[in-house]
């Protein structure tokens, strides 16, 4: 992805968070500067992989497949005491964040606002494939069964809860807008606990056309 995108990208999302009187931490918004004076005293959110987060899951296409992400808290295995983990995601009309399960990851996905949250569901089998039995999920508490492959269609305020193994797709329902959305999961590990039905990328590799106008999660290695 061209940096020049990514930065579009970030624009877009920093206005329509606002619209939605959605705020962010100060840090949110150094500069690679303020990075580096704040190194030390900001290990957990570089260490952790807390900021700003855009992928295009290697479509070169991020409109059609890709993924706006914000993490505001996270864990990490075996080194700190945190068990937990927030994002903000914005999710665009018929925007695919492709069909994917966890692991070890519990998460509730929350429609925030906006528009509806379309998530597609399948049980997963040993071999990683789709299963095709019922998926037995609760959506804000409530038992419901869904066919494999079947729609839950989330509406502002609504979430649902997704356990391990659950495979899952989303996009934004068209004609309805763009959604803001949320998640509360056990820790996040992005390097270690995504198992997708079909390969992609998950961190761009990013043609630095024009300054960041804010790091990504994946820029910490190299900017500081």
């Amino acid at each position: 992805m061209k940096r020049s995108e990514i930065n579009q990208i970030i624009g877009n999302a920093e206005s329509f968070m606002a619209s939605k009187q959605f705020i962010l931490p100060p840090w949110a918004y150094w500069g690679v500067e303020e990075w580096k004076n704040n190194r030390a005293a900001a290990a957990e959110v570089i260490d952790n992989m807390l900021g700003w987060d855009i992928t295009d899951f290697g479509s070169d296409d991020f409109y059609r497949r890709g993924l706006f992400l914000f993490t505001l808290r996270n864990g990490k295995y075996r080194v700190d005491k945190k068990p937990y983990a927030e994002k903000i995601m914005i999710v665009e009309e018929c925007q695919e964040t492709p069909m994917h399960y966890h692991w070890s990851k519990m998460e509730d996905i929350i429609c925030r606002g906006g528009g509806n949250l379309v998530i597609e569901l399948y049980n997963s089998t040993p071999d990683n494939w789709l299963g095709t039995t019922p998926v037995i999920v609760k959506v804000d508490g409530i038992v419901r069964k869904v066919e494999p492959g079947g729609k839950v269609i989330l509406t502002p305020g609504e979430s649902i809860c997704l356990e391990q193994g659950v495979y899952h797709r989303f996009y934004g329902e068209k004609s309805r807008g763009t959604v803001l959305v949320g998640e509360v999961s056990a820790v996040n590990d992005d390097a270690n606990d995504n198992c997708f039905l079909e390969p992609v990328g998950r961190f761009p590799i990013v043609d630095e056309d024009e300054p960041p106008l804010h790091l990504l999660v994946s820029d910490y290695p190299n900017f500081l």
